[in-house]
């Protein structure tokens, strides 16, 4: 089966095609197909604006749509960025800004529970008019002190499960516990009741 990742994110077209090609589903990126759209997401969820930009790149390829919309809620911020993550501290801000901003917020929150944070991934697969699969992962974590790791992106390097933070995980060692790895299977196994 051919699936188009609705996104332009070339490190999360990565991870969907990491989890998705070994399970036997073939992953195109909108660049493949001479597709540029941006979709303006103006969802109150994450799920919401999964379906925003699934249906947006469905209409435009055609094609079975996958799109994933994700963040990081963390609970000393009474789950802020959550939505907002990618326009954290402004429009254009770069990982590592948002990054710095998010620990200006925390320092004076102490360890523990209070830095306590979960990343949560929304999938929204649109694959004809009538047939729209839905489904979420979640991974819980910390927010750490400061930034370790060189892989990954966005809040990876200061989000922590255990000892390491996602930016000092191999890619198959991240996809086993991540948010998105998560959802993406779950993802899976709707598809193949759907088969």
């Amino acid at each position: 089966m051919r699936i188009l990742a609705a996104t332009g994110n070339k490190n999360k077209l990565e991870e969907i095609r990491r989890v998705l090609e070994p399970l036997g589903v073939s992953v195109v990126s909108p660049g493949d197909l001479d597709i540029d759209l941006s979709v303006e997401e103006t969802g109150a969820t994450f799920a919401e604006n999964a379906f925003l930009k699934a249906k947006a790149y469905f209409r435009a390829s055609g094609l079975p749509s996958l799109a994933d919309d994700s963040g990081l809620c963390v609970d000393a911020l009474e789950g802020r960025p959550g939505i907002h993550s990618a326009t954290y501290c402004g429009a254009g801000s770069t990982y590592g800004q948002r990054i710095s901003a998010l620990l200006k917020e925390l320092e004076e929150v102490p360890s523990g529970r209070q830095r306590t944070a979960r990343f949560v991934s929304a999938i929204c697969c649109v694959m004809d008019e009538e047939t729209i699969l839905r489904c979420e992962g979640v991974c819980e974590g910390r927010v750490g002190f400061e930034a370790a790791g060189y892989g990954g992106f966005g809040y990876d390097p200061v989000f922590y499960v255990g000892d390491r933070s996602f930016a000092q995980l191999s890619g198959d060692e991240k996809d086993a516990i991540s948010h998105r790895g998560n959802a993406l299977r779950a993802f899976v196994a709707l598809l193949e009741e759907q088969l």
